[in-house]
């Protein structure tokens, strides 16, 4: 197992389903805030549906398709970083996040974003990474903006939610402008 430090008192480590009971204590706790951005929030209920989110993301990640990690601050998970799809062939990958209220504004979804990117590009060989949010969703647009992405475009009517379509940003940063 590894642990990247984010800084002093928060680390990004990998969250494997071992860790489901964790994690859903942390969904229960983050869900009303993370549920429009996150959409597994929603089904990660109990124990067993927690473990199936988190499997598929280990499935995903020998299948070298997708990888999940958490964010830990003061030994407690607050939030977490993924690689919501990983194509190594094409050379293109999607990252996201997710964080609870209380771990807000200390910029730990950045350093984590700026790990998993330089990673992407320097060990995989990457080509380009996207960041897709919803377009109402200004906090994720501001990642995307501190990581130097370019907002590509918007995919209208694109993100069903509680029976309302919205609108999603995909802003993406190339291998060649990656510093």
């Amino acid at each position: 197992m590894f642990a990247v430090p984010l800084t002093e008192d928060a680390q990004l480590r990998p969250l494997e389903p071992w860790q489901a009971e964790e994690f859903l204590a942390h969904i229960d706790r983050a869900r009303e805030h993370v549920d429009p951005w996150v959409p597994w929030a929603t089904r990660s209920t109990d124990l067993d549906s927690a473990r199936a989110v988190l499997q598929r993301y280990a499935d995903g990640q020998a299948a070298d398709a997708r990888r999940i990690y958490g964010i830990w601050l003061d030994g407690v998970l607050v939030g977490g970083m993924l690689f919501v799809s990983f194509d190594a062939a094409s050379g293109n990958c999607e990252i996201g996040c997710w964080l609870e209220p209380a771990a807000e504004g200390r910029g730990l979804v950045t350093r984590a974003a700026r790990l998993m990117i330089d990673w992407a590009f320097r060990e995989r060989g990457m080509s380009r990474v996207e960041w897709v949010t919803a377009a109402h969703n200004v906090r994720s647009a501001n990642v995307a903006r501190r990581l130097g992405m370019s907002l590509d475009g918007v995919l209208r009517s694109a993100f069903p939610y509680r029976g309302q379509r919205h609108d999603n940003q995909v802003w993406s940063v190339l291998a060649d402008e990656w510093p």
